[in-house]
């Protein structure tokens, strides 16, 4: 292989590289923002890990968001939770509090609780 064959084959991969690392460092950027957003707005009723379990309590009780019936709904569901609360329970709608991307990095975040 020749100078000029080796020095294409560097810059073809330098380029791949300076495109997929951001990428991934605004995908971590959005998981850090959900993982903020949740210690704000979610910890206190649905718990640590999303378990429902936090130290406010309500009847009936907040979602276990670690639950099967939680992870069998699409994230468009999920996300209209967030965004127009839930009737009947305590989950209110967030859609005055947060802006779209944030409720998308919170389920982002809450998407990766241990099951």
């Amino acid at each position: 292989m020749d100078f000029r064959t080796q020095a294409f084959g560097v810059a073809v991969a330098g380029w791949w590289l300076a495109i997929a690392i951001p990428g991934l460092a605004s995908g971590e950027a959005n998981l850090h923002r959900g993982k903020q957003v949740y210690e704000k707005y979610c910890l206190a009723c649905h718990g640590p890990q999303g378990r429902g379990d936090g130290a406010t309590q309500f009847d009936p009780p907040v979602a276990d968001l670690t639950s099967s019936e939680v992870l069998m709904k699409p994230d468009s569901r999920l996300l209209r939770s967030i965004h127009d609360g839930r009737t009947n329970t305590a989950m209110d709608a967030w859609k005055s509090t947060l802006s779209d991307e944030a409720m998308r990095d919170v389920l982002t975040y809450i998407l990766t609780f241990p099951r």
